[in-house]
């Protein structure tokens, strides 16, 4: 047996080996409350702070509780240190929580309904902000109509309690819809993905003639020139095209349980950009809580 030929098969062998071991080592991630994912090795936990080192890394930072919803430990635990407190939960509030109205007692929920800003997509990226404001805006306008006994809570106070608690899009996944219903106070809270991708371009055209004003002789005259192609007037074409978009929402209901009441999809009809408005009240017209 040649051992010169084995040996780089040998070699080959060894480093694949030791690559799939690094691959499969499990990590520690700490969510922050701004939506960042640090993953590494939590090195020590104080009444204050987190000891942290990079995957890879020696170095360690210390990172404040105060910035951090939960870690999740390689062996799979998960430890919470700003959780909101659930209704059936006491009224204090964890450490290093921010201060708000949600931790000072239980709230009453019923009855209570609030819209969450909606997950804009345009050509699978994300629209801005004030979109997602906008289109929260036009439903809570909308559903405000029909409420019934219900109370609808207004966007601004929806908006200030997700700010203050340190909510936002990039780290609601942190967070159970029970614990959102428990955070702004309401006992249904409405939450929707509107998705719209490009998809044909439609064009179009027309063409006018228009003439010049003259007497009746020239007019006998253009008519005859316009027969032989020497009118005195003018021809002109005009041509535009419009960009044409699919556009898709789901929508979700959840109570402060955490249960799911209502989960659909609908996509819009017209291929315009603005089409999202009637199928957003085609949603909400379905939803449990629509009273005519």
């Amino acid at each position: 047996m040649n051992i010169k030929l084995l040996l780089p098969v040998f070699v080959f062998v060894v480093i694949s080996g030791f690559t799939a071991l690094a691959q499969d080592k499990k990590v520690d991630t700490i969510l922050k409350i701004n939506g960042d994912e640090l993953q590494g090795t939590v090195k020590e936990i104080s009444p204050s702070s987190i000891k942290f080192s990079y995957a890879g890394e020696e170095l360690t930072y210390e990172v404040p509780k105060s910035d951090i919803i939960k870690i999740t430990f390689a062996s799979g635990r998960i430890e919470f240190f700003n959780k909101p407190n659930l209704s059936s939960e006491s009224g204090n509030a964890p450490a290093g929580a921010k201060p708000g109205p949600e931790f000072n007692q239980p709230q009453d929920h019923h009855n209570k309904v609030a819209i969450l800003p909606f997950h804009y997509l345009i050509d699978k990226q994300n629209a801005s902000e004030e979109i997602t404001y906008q289109v929260q805006m036009e439903a809570y306008s909308y559903l405000n109509r029909h409420i019934g006994a219900l109370t609808l809570q207004d966007v601004n106070e929806t908006n200030a309690l997700l700010i203050r608690n340190g909510v936002n899009e990039g780290n609601m996944r942190g967070f159970t819809m029970g614990e959102i219903c428990n955070i702004l106070g309401v006992e249904y809270v409405i939450q929707g993905t509107i998705t719209q991708d490009r998809t044909t371009v439609t064009s179009s055209s027309s063409s006018s003639y228009s003439q010049k004003s003259s007497t009746s002789s020239d007019s006998k005259n253009n008519f005859i020139g316009a027969i032989n192609g020497s009118s005195k007037g003018s021809a002109s074409t005009y041509s535009s095209s419009q960009q044409n978009y699919s556009t898709a929402i789901s929508m979700n209901i959840y109570t402060d349980k955490g249960e799911n009441i209502y989960s659909q999809s609908h996509t819009g009809f017209w291929p315009t950009t603005d089409a999202y408005k009637i199928t957003l009240q085609y949603l909400l017209k379905r939803t449990p809580i629509y009273r005519k």
